[in-house]
């Protein structure tokens, strides 16, 4: 009986997404994010008095969906009470968008929430850093980090081509903005400075006042630059940003970035019809997608992504390569391949060869996107010699990419220095940083074992194993850093180590099954909440969800010769949850994150990508 539901449901997922792909090949899921993007966009549109009422409309009636009955906006389903950072968010936006009456009830109950977490300054550094641009938040209270920080040599300690990329991205506009101490105000900007309450003088923790004072070391040494110093910070920085706008206009393909990168430039001087700018908003427009509460924007479309997760899941559930749905996947996949020289090259020394996020993505890849993108093209590398010099030399890139400690990085290699994680603004600890995670080395191995067949023989798998037994945690699990989170790592780790080479027999593999057991539903599923990246230890969900239930029994079936009761239950509920209807909770919980306490995303790809993955190996190792 279970056999025919299996069978009938691996083909009911392959019609729908044989059906749901584009004519160039890809697919187009929707990446859906915090209304953090959603309200930045209406803030965008009304402060530079751009013509979109349409747009903000439609964004202003997702907001009012997506507001809770207590007036709040949540990060995720199981928030308590509310998240107030998204909340002052959504309350600026509706209050901006000229739509919105200042005494509608539903806005005076989001003011009273704000007012009860204590105002603005209890909100993260991104919103407040936002509301200084538009004249609510005193810029005094912020980034306590001159710009000549930016002109620190590479050869100092401690200076800017040490952050992460991502943090980079985001410091230039910022530091710009600082400097200029920019205000946009118009006739339009609500005044609500009255919910900021901020303090006469911040404090900063010790490991922040360590880091501020090792960067007026680094300036202090730069006393010998002329006098123009000031000047030349802003060039870099303006020079740092312009150089790494991609073809769709938006600067390093996020959201975020080019939001903050729009106002900077306006702070230099560039009008609002500037090409350059008025280029960057259409870009931001084109990042709309739909969702069952209407349109929003996301903050990176995951086209490539998700397009090489489906095109590797289809092959996996038996379609051919030379089938049509895959031989134009995969000629789409090949086109995304990056050829440019990006900033990941000052670290490593090999030629381009990886794969980005989003389709305007042409400088920035990713360690994760790139053995997604060679899972897909593997099987058609090893008959198509054109496909097989792709394969190589992203693996060759994925190979180069190692940080120092055997580990992989999401962005770039050996972006490692702990001070950096006292950088003055909330979240630094995981983002000012791209150090090597159990989930992006156990993805790296699970790629080169069972797709490159590179075992613990080979010194760089060895190394990435070593790395990787040693930050299991003592229950079993490893944490996730991009994914919903112990559930998400401990599958990565798993699978990657299992590829590897690893026995089932071994202690870590078995603690890891054990823990990954004992956290198994009721109803045969596994669901965790979005509260453990924030609380650091495991949280579980009220229910399961489609994708942490696929990877738990993914890791179960990689570690188990013949099916376990606890494999038989995880099936079951995994096809039982496929029959749900879409609006079910479980199929609409985020299970990626961006930046944890902050950022969570729900991949509407992922309740076919990794149900299909892990119905069809259990359907080839047991029959």
């Amino acid at each position: 009986m279970m056999k025919k539901k299996i069978e009938s449901t691996i083909l009911n997922m392959i019609h729908d997404l044989k059906h749901m792909q584009n004519a160039e090949g890809s697919w187009s899921f929707c990446f859906e994010n915090s209304v953090m993007t959603d309200a930045y966009m209406i803030i965008l549109l009304r402060s530079l008095k751009v013509d979109e009422k349409e747009l903000v409309g439609r964004l202003v009636n997702r907001l009012w969906k997506l507001q809770s009955k207590e007036g709040t906006w949540k990060l995720f389903e199981d928030e308590k009470e509310g998240n107030l950072s998204s909340t002052i968010e959504a309350y600026f936006a509706l209050r901006f968008s000229g739509m919105v009456g200042e005494e509608d009830k539903r806005l005076l109950k989001a003011k009273k929430f704000i007012e009860k977490k204590g105002g603005f300054h209890k909100a993260h550094s991104i919103t407040k850093l936002m509301l200084a641009i538009h004249g609510q938040y005193d810029w005094k209270h912020l980034l306590p980090i001159p710009i000549a920080f930016l002109l620190i040599p590479k050869s100092f300690p401690l200076n800017f081509w040490d952050l992460s990329s991502y943090a980079r991205g985001h410091l230039a506009p910022l530091l710009l903005l600082k400097d200029q101490r920019f205000t946009l105000k118009t006739s339009r900007t609500p005044h609500i400075q009255d919910l900021s309450r901020s303090p006469d003088e911040v404090r900063y923790s010790d490991g922040e006042m360590r880091f501020i004072s090792k960067i007026s070391e680094g300036i202090q040494s730069l006393a010998s630059v002329p006098t123009h110093l000031h000047q030349h910070a802003r060039q870099f920085a303006m020079q740092y940003m312009l150089q790494r706008i991609e073809p769709d206009g938006t600067y390093l393909s996020y959201f975020s970035s080019t939001f903050y990168m729009i106002y900077a430039l306006l702070a230099m001087g560039y009008e609002k019809d500037h090409p350059t700018v008025t280029k960057a908003i259409h870009g931001l427009k084109e990042m709309a997608c739909e969702t069952k509460k209407g349109l929003h924007i996301q903050n990176s479309p995951s086209s490539v992504w998700d397009t090489a997760l489906i095109s590797y899941a289809l092959q996996q559930a038996g379609v051919d390569t030379r089938y049509g749905s895959i031989e134009k996947s995969l000629g789409y996949l090949l086109k995304k391949q990056h050829f440019k020289y990006g900033d990941w090259s000052y670290e490593i020394g090999v030629k381009p060869g990886g794969w980005g996020f989003s389709e305007s993505n042409t400088i920035h890849p990713d360690v994760d996107d790139t053995t997604a993108a060679l899972r897909a093209i593997t099987y058609s590398a090893a008959e198509n010699p054109l496909i097989r010099q792709s394969w190589d030399r992203g693996i060759e890139w994925v190979m180069g990419m190692q940080n120092r400690d055997g580990g992989w990085p999401a962005f770039e290699k050996n972006k490692t220095k702990p001070i950096l994680t006292s950088f003055p603004m909330d979240g630094a600890e995981a983002a000012a940083i791209d150090p090597s995670t159990p989930d992006l080395t156990g993805r790296a191995l699970e790629f080169l074992g069972n797709r490159a067949g590179l075992t613990r023989d080979h010194p760089q798998v060895k190394k990435g194993v070593e790395w990787l037994k040693l930050m299991q945690k003592e229950d079993g699990s490893w944490y996730g850093r991009w994914g919903v989170c112990y559930i998400y790592g401990t599958w990565a780790a798993i699978t990657g180590l299992r590829a590897a080479g690893v026995p089932s027999s071994d202690p870590h593999i078995q603690r890891a099954k054990a823990w990954l057991e004992s956290i198994q539903q009721k109803d045969g599923g596994w669901g965790e909440s979005c509260y453990s990246d924030q609380e650091k230890r495991y949280v579980p969900l009220p229910f399961s969800t489609p994708s942490q239930t696929a990877w738990a029994l993914e890791s179960l079936i990689r570690i188990e010769d013949k099916p376990t009761p606890a494999i038989d239950l995880g099936v079951t509920a995994l096809l039982d949850s496929m029959d749900g209807e879409t609006e079910d909770p479980s199929h609409l919980y985020p299970t990626g994150v961006g930046l944890p306490g902050n950022f969570y995303i729900h991949y509407h790809s992922y309740r076919w990508i990794w149900p299909l993955i892990t119905l069809s190996l259990y359907t080839e190792k047991y029959g």
